[in-house]
Parts: C-alpha cells; structure tokens; sequence
C-alpha cells in the first residue's frame, strides 16, 4: 500500500497530469463535434447537389460511432502515453528513481503500480468520454447525418467499451518504453512515431509489406476498435486484442527485466 500511496501522490500533486487530462478532454470532445458538423456539411451539399439535378460523385460522410470516439481513441490515448511515459523518465532525469528504488527495493512492483494507476484512471477517463463524445457527435450531426451513431449491435459497444481497454494496455506500453529508454524526448518519439508513421509506412512495401502488416501491434489494435484498415486479416477482432496484450506484455516484461538488473 505504500507504493500505491507514494505513486498517487507523484501522480497528483504535478500540474502535467492535470493538463494532459484537460488535453485528452479538449481532444476527445471537440474532434467529436468537428465529426458531427463535418458530417452535417457532407450530408447537406450532398442534398443540395441532388436538388439542383447535379451528380454529387461522392457520398456523403456519415460518422460511425468509431469515428465519433476517435479524438479519445486517437489523439486522446497518445497525450495519456506520453503521460505514463513522462511518469517514469522524468524521475531518470531528476534522479527521483534512486530515492524510490531505495524505497521499494523491489523494483518490479514500482513499475506495475505506475501502469496500474495511471491505466486505471485513463481507463476510467476514455470510457467516460466516449460517451460524452458519442453525445456531442449525434447532436451536432443531428438526425439524418447522424444516422449511423447508435448504441445498438456489438459492434458499435465494443467501440465504446474497446477504447478504454485499448488506453490501459497503451499507458502499460508506454510506461514499459519510457523504463527502457529512460530519456523523455527518445520514448515520446518513438510513442507517437510507432501508431502515426512506422505502421503506416509497410503499406509502401507492397506484397511484402501487405503481408506484414496483420502483425502490427497497433493495426491490430485499431482493428479490434473497429477499423480493419484495408488489411487481410487472419483474425477476427478479438484475436487482435488477444494480439495486442502478448504484444504489451513482452515489451512490458522485458522492461521489468532491464529494470531489475542495470542500475538506476
């Protein structure tokens, strides 16, 4: 209990964590509200095309409920891994790790309290947000563009309930990354460069790259949420989460190794 008290404590008591919540707030909700006037725009040029005898071309962009929660499932879980990843490697930069490996000899446990609580509590914040971003996402798509937001099918529940499982397993990740890197610029980097950019690049490799990229960690990820990504999957969505938690749980034990055989 001492641990868990000492890292809540550390977690409360700085202003970033505070600000990255606001962050996540900011980012879940308003991209919420951009999706549902975006889609509200689409569906009446959309109208306006037909009504005046033009052929629009396109669809219009009716948000699914994955796309209303994308802010939190995007934006907002990458400002809460560099949170658990500031968590760790500003107390290298500081040196704050000493003091509490003097504390807690046993390492291990420091590590698994700093994922828990901060996983715990962006779990927490995600599964609330995706509600409030469905919310702000049908009233400002209003009925008709926002046709497709409903909380009905399994489908559409597991983008509620997938997010904040998606966010506890990334704040692991990140925990572990920012444990083994132990620099806060090398972990960010590498956390926002891994999802947004490495993935993606593989689609560039052609056959080679199409056959890699069911084993991505974050593709598989994005495809238990909801996206399949335009990627021939060998497994359903639930086989990727499945994916996904070895994939966490190999780098995050490998991180309890390091931890507890080099110095602090």
């Amino acid at each position: 209990m001492g641990v868990v008290t000492a890292e809540r404590i550390k977690l409360t008591s700085t202003k970033s964590p505070w600000w990255c919540t606001a962050a996540i707030i900011a980012l879940g909700l308003g991209l919420a509200a951009v999706i549902g006037l975006t889609s509200k725009a689409s569906l009446n040029a959309y109208n306006d095309q037909i009504a005046n005898g033009e052929n629009p071309g396109i669809d219009p962009f009716l948000p699914t409920l994955a796309d209303a929660v994308g802010g939190v499932s995007g934006f907002g879980v990458l400002v809460l891994m560099i949170m658990a990843a500031l968590a760790v490697t500003s107390e290298y930069r500081f040196g704050i790790i000493r003091t509490t490996f003097q504390a807690v000899p046993k390492r291990d446990s420091v590590l698994v309290t700093k994922a828990a609580l901060i996983g715990v509590s962006g779990a927490v914040l995600t599964f609330v947000l995706t509600f409030g971003a469905y919310a702000i996402a049908k009233a400002t798509a209003g009925s008709e563009a926002g046709a497709l937001l409903t909380l009905s099918g399994g489908e559409a529940w597991r983008a509620i309930y997938g997010v904040p499982i998606y966010a506890l397993l990334c704040v692991a990740l990140a925990v572990a990354v920012g444990s083994l890197l132990r620099q806060s610029a090398g972990a960010i980097a590498l956390l926002l460069l891994w999802p947004l950019l490495i993935e993606s690049l593989f689609g560039l490799f052609g056959k080679v790259g199409r056959e890699i990229q069911p084993f991505l960690p974050f593709a598989n990820a994005n495809h238990f949420l909801g996206s399949d990504q335009g990627i021939d999957w060998h497994w359903g969505p639930w086989g990727s989460l499945v994916y996904f938690i070895a994939f966490v749980a190999v780098v995050f034990g490998a991180a309890l190794v390091v931890v507890n055989r080099r110095d602090a």
